[in-house]
């Protein structure tokens, strides 16, 4: 029965596919002739139509009648024909498209088509007034880039600081970037950072992302590195459904004998722990401190899906929605000390770290055309990224490990478990009032809980010759447990209107006045708890390390084996549960205004002004301050940009940029809260005040052909009153922060070229291509000892030197790949290597004798393929860091550098499964 079904099946499909007619032919370009990839064909008020192939060809097999057909490309004239066909007639539609000529309608493109592809990028890149880059979801696939932080490193003067999500952008760390979804602002997880996490977002969410590196008016002014927009994808046209399966590996954690992970947490990264109530009065924590073992084996699942209704002749809704969850694990290990300037350790150690992490993300994108002039457009999106981390220390500690003679090393253990969850909800619209007047606007509420429920941190010293260990008792923090928990609100609002005027001869506007306003108003409430364990030393002996639950419980505590303290004081001291914290409001007006004309034919510029006014209040209640204090910075700022354009031809540009901007100070930079990490402590400072920023940029590009580009670009950036991390001078050697000299500069260049190499035969559809970037940069600092003891009430310091660079930033950065592209019939393979080098970079500036920290340079060497084998089913492969070079820091004192860290990432390989329904 059921093989008749699927024969009865089969024929009355193949009857009535017979019945269709086609449409066929091919799109290209009007004044070169070559062929236009990835075109719209689309048939007018339905959800079908197709992509041409790399040769420009196309084919759309429909019902026998006549229908409107729709032909689109970026920066090119849409068109629009009539056609009938009858049942079973093939007809050919050959059609060549006009380029958008109108230098300004414009200066900004306002074409329609999606931006995913790399030549559909590279046209609005040339055709644009302003200096842009971009990076596509076609160009992410290609390159095998699964996250956002991943995908800007591969752009022009863009590096990934390793380990992190943090992005370093011509040299300027996080402080200096910002970064934002559909073009409104997004808070950040991290509370030392002023930038979301980039990690977090998979590139399954991404159509493209805008890296500026020149500032326009219409972003905000806290900028001097670039701002970095993801925009999201959206869908138009035919109904489709995905579903995608993968696994992955690392190298390092599947050959490790025991992978270790912590206790109690939740497979999918939705752990809920709650912070004991009670626990100065009994021992009421419920995480386990003991360990498990699990299998390395990450594993990742995607759905996603769009589809378009359509509502009489102009009105239109198009759904995008997605859904995944991946996780991996990780292990590395290796050397971590702390030197002194006389090339002594204060703490050696070898280190073993275990991770696991996981990222679930779900987007719902709608857009609703109203008409051809109104659009209005919805995206919710939601993230939860969790960090499972398990690391041990072994070695040397000074005042720990020789704190009696009989001690061999000391065991340092830390559990630390890291949940941010995202939530955003956008609104945005897009109305051509006339053939003059345009108006955009936009709403975003955001959400975001950063939480570390129940960090664990347990000092042990092994008694020599023997099996045994003592807890350590130097301090009563050496073993405690922490809570934190930050939420951040925030409400961006832009609107913008623009008016073209000046109609030249061939009826089209040389100018563009843009006028808009700016909200942006994001409050931060910050709380801490440590609850640290004081070890009675009658009970402190023939401790296993491996199984702690054995001596912190309920039972131990009741028979006064350890106390639990807070930094107010014990069980029996007034409100000593009350937690540290921070709190943080900041509200931004801005009012811009934005002139784009055309001089002449070749010539055209955008001058630009904007004004903010910023308020920033911290308020806090710490160990250093035990009541309440607050301190507010207000600034206003004049901000004028310039950018101009001079078409040598219809291939190559010439391009100038200058604008002022400013850096602010993070709200805890600016509150006097501790953070303790293993060879670290960082304090705030509220004596920080905002750095202003100067800027210049000069490019060349010539466009070859569509999908190939060569570029070069000088640029300089002057900081006055820069803001680093320090080393304070006391006891602890804290790390603070100060503006640490009156000026520093970046100063430049940066090459792209992107080249079709060979083309193996006519029509483009088996050919192998080639990229390269690079940026050769020098940055210094000024540092000055007697400014920073001068300005600020709560440090002093002393630089080792009296200059230096900036930190995080590499004075060479490479990327270079090559891909091989074949596609015949429905099948298409893709093959990529691809590689990234970074040069040395200061990582902490000297204080005390005691040299610079500096990174030193590696390159990551990786691999992509993939195979599509007809227009449903796909396989992909990934293998990267596959040349898993050490990664080194070495501290640089004056007689000779010392090694303090070093360990190898692994190799990571992939496979994915893609089918299409």
């Amino acid at each position: 029965m059921k093989n008749f079904l699927v024969i009865l099946t089969l024929m009355v499909s193949a009857t009535f596919y017979g019945q269709k007619a086609e449409i066929k032919g091919k799109i290209t370009d009007d004044s070169t002739h070559e062929p236009l990839a990835y075109a719209t064909v689309a048939i007018k008020n339905t959800s079908e139509g197709v992509n041409t192939e790399l040769d420009g060809s196309y084919s759309i097999s429909i019902e026998a009648g006549t229908y409107i057909l729709q032909f689109q490309y970026m920066g090119y004239v849409t068109q629009e024909k009539s056609i009938t066909v009858a049942k079973k007639e093939s007809k050919t539609l050959n059609i060549a498209l006009a380029s958008e000529h109108v230098e300004l309608e414009g200066v900004i493109v306002e074409a329609t088509r999606s931006k995913s592809r790399e030549s559909a990028l590279l046209i609005e890149q040339q055709r644009s007034s302003e200096i842009k880059q971009h990076i596509g979801s076609q160009e992410l696939s290609r390159k095998g880039v699964s996250d956002v932080a991943s995908a800007v490193a591969k752009t022009t003067g863009v590096a990934k600081q390793e380990g992190t999500g943090t992005i370093f952008v011509r040299g300027l760390g996080d402080r200096y970037n910002s970064t934002s979804l559909n073009g409104l602002p997004l808070a950040s997880n991290d509370p030392e950072k002023k930038n979301i996490d980039l990690n977090l977002f998979s590139t399954d969410i991404v159509e493209y992302i805008s890296i500026d590196k020149t500032y326009s008016a219409r972003n905000s002014g806290d900028f001097a590195g670039g701002n970095i927009d993801i925009i999201s994808k959206k869908h138009s046209g035919e109904g489709f459904f995905n579903i995608s399966l993968g696994s992955n590996i690392n190298s390092n954690a599947v050959g490790e004998d025991k992978f270790r992970s912590l206790s109690d947490r939740n497979f999918l990264g939705f752990s809920n722990t709650k912070q004991p109530s009670n626990a100065l009065q009994s021992f009421s924590f419920k995480n386990s401190a003991q360990t498990k073992n699990k299998s390395p084996y990450g594993m990742s699942l995607g759905l996603n899906g769009g589809k378009s209704f359509y509502f009489g002749a102009e009105s239109s809704l198009n759904i995008f929605a997605t859904v995944s969850f991946d996780n991996n694990y990780k292990f590395k290990e290796g050397i971590n000390r702390t030197a002194q300037a006389q090339n002594s350790f204060t703490k050696d150690l070898y280190m073993k770290s275990y991770e696991y992490n996981t990222n679930t993300t779900a987007m719902l994108n709608a857009e609703y055309n109203i008409n051809s002039r109104n659009s209005i457009k919805y995206n919710s999106l939601l993230i939860n990224g969790t960090q499972e981390k398990l690391d041990e220390y072994t070695g040397f500690i000074r005042d720990i490990t020789d704190r009696k003679d009989y001690y061999e090393n000391t065991l340092l253990s830390r559990q630390n478990y890291r949940q941010d969850r995202l939530f955003v909800n956008q609104l945005l619209g897009d109305h051509k009032l006339n053939d003059q007047i345009d108006l955009n606007w936009g709403l975003a509420l955001n959400n975001i809980s950063a939480q570390t429920p129940d960090r664990q941190m347990y000092t042990l010293n092994k008694v020599k010759g023997e099996d045994n260990y003592e807890f350590s008792t130097n301090s009563r923090s050496d073993n405690n447990r922490y809570f934190e928990d930050l939420i951040e609100n925030e409400v961006g609002a832009n609107i913008a209107a623009s008016y073209k005027f000046g109609k030249n001869s061939e009826n089209l506007y040389n100018g563009k006045l843009t006028v808009g306003y700016n909200l942006r108003q994001k409050n931060r409430e910050f709380k801490a708890t440590q609850y640290v364990f004081q070890i009675n030393a009658d009970y402190n002996n023939n401790i296993n390390p491996y199984a702690l639950d054995n001596f912190f419980n309920q039972q131990n505590f009741n028979n006064g084996y350890f106390q639990t303290y807070t930094f107010r004081g014990g069980a029996n001291t007034p409100n000593a549960l009350l937690p540290q914290t921070y709190d943080g409001d900041m509200t931004v007006h801005a009012g811009f205004a934005n002139v784009e004309y055309k001089l002449s034919d070749r010539l055209s510029g955008t001058i630009g002004a904007r004004f903010e006014t910023i308020t920033q209040k911290v308020t806090w209640q710490t160990q250093l301050d035990a009541d309440k204090s607050s301190n507010t910075l207000d600034k206003n700022a004049f901000l004028p940009s310039l950018s101009l354009k001079y078409a040598v031809d219809d291939r190559n540009n010439l391009r100038f940029a200058a604008s002022k901007t400013y850096t602010l100070p993070q709200f805890k930079e600016r509150a006097r809260f501790i953070y303790e990490d293993v060879t670290e402590i960082k304090v705030g400072n509220p004596d920080l005040y905002a750095s202003d920023d100067y800027n210049v940029d000069l490019k060349w590009e010539f466009f070859p052909t569509n999908d190939e580009v060569f570029s070069a670009s000088v640029f300089g950036k002057y900081i006055k009153n820069p803001i680093n991390e320090i080393v304070s001078a006391s006891s602890s050697n804290d790390i603070t922060y100060a503006n640490t000299g009156d000026y520093g500069y970046a100063a430049g260049v940066e090459i792209e070229v992107r080249k079709n190499l060979i083309s193996f035969d006519d029509v483009n559809t088996n050919k192998l291509t080639g990229g390269l970037n690079a940026s050769i940069m020098k940055t210094y600092q000024k540092l000055d000892n007697e400014k920073v003891n001068r300005e600020n009430k709560y440090i002093t310091t002393s630089f080792t030197h009296d200059n230096s660079d900036f930190t995080g930033a590499s004075d060479f950065l490479l990327n270079a790949d090559l891909s091989y592209i074949k596609e015949w019939g429905e099948k298409n393979l893709m093959a990529t290597v691809s590689y990234a080098h970074f040069s040395d970079k200061l990582y902490s500036i000297g204080t005390e004798q005691s040299g610079n920290l500096v990174d030193k340079a590696f390159g990551m060497l990786d691999f992509t393929f993939k195979m599509k084998f007809n227009k449903r089913f796909g396989i992909g492969l990934n293998a990267k860091n596959l040349l898993d070079p050490k990664i080194e820091r070495e501290q640089q004192n004056k007689t000779q550098d010392v090694l303090v860290r070093s360990y190898k990432l692994g190799r990571n390989f992939s496979l994915s499964l893609n089918y299409s329904f």
